[in-house]
């Protein structure tokens, strides 16, 4: 599986001369965590929920001041994997996705969750062999006294 099949094609962007009140607002009215910052055509940064807090209450801080740069992005055919150490590496929430330079999409780490949670209840094929691998054969243990 690819990120390409799991990403949110709805990407909501904001400029990057916008304010913080600005995108707090964008953020509420379309129940976003995460926006990405444009100069132009060009991603330049996110900006997410947790990033806003860091800003002042009213207008006066701009999305430059508390936008998450450089960015870290990803292509349509990354490895799910690759996506996720991306995330746990750099620590952050979601990554944009770019195809020749334009954003096309956005994985968060929702995304991978909510992925892993559909298939909570099934036995991936393979779970035996690994576990024999890695934790080797397993016996059953005779309890004296039972």
């Amino acid at each position: 599986m690819r990120i390409g099949d799991i990403m949110s094609e709805d990407v909501e962007t904001i400029s990057l001369g916008a304010s913080v009140g600005e995108a707090r607002e964008a953020m509420r009215r379309q129940e976003l965590r995460h926006l990405l910052v444009m100069e132009g055509q060009r991603v330049v940064g996110v900006v997410s929920d947790r990033d806003l807090g860091r800003g002042s209450k009213n207008d006066g801080t701009w999305i430059e001041d508390v936008m998450s740069k450089p960015i870290v992005t990803v292509e349509r055919d990354a490895t799910l994997r690759k996506a996720a150490n991306l995330m746990r590496g750099n620590r952050i929430g979601c990554l944009p996705v770019l195809e020749e330079g334009r954003p096309v999409g956005i994985v968060t780490i929702s995304d991978l969750l909510d992925l892993i949670g559909k298939d909570v209840t099934r036995t991936p094929p393979g779970a035996s062999h690994w576990e024999e691998k890695h934790r080797g054969r397993r016996r059953s243990r005779h309890v004296p006294g039972r």
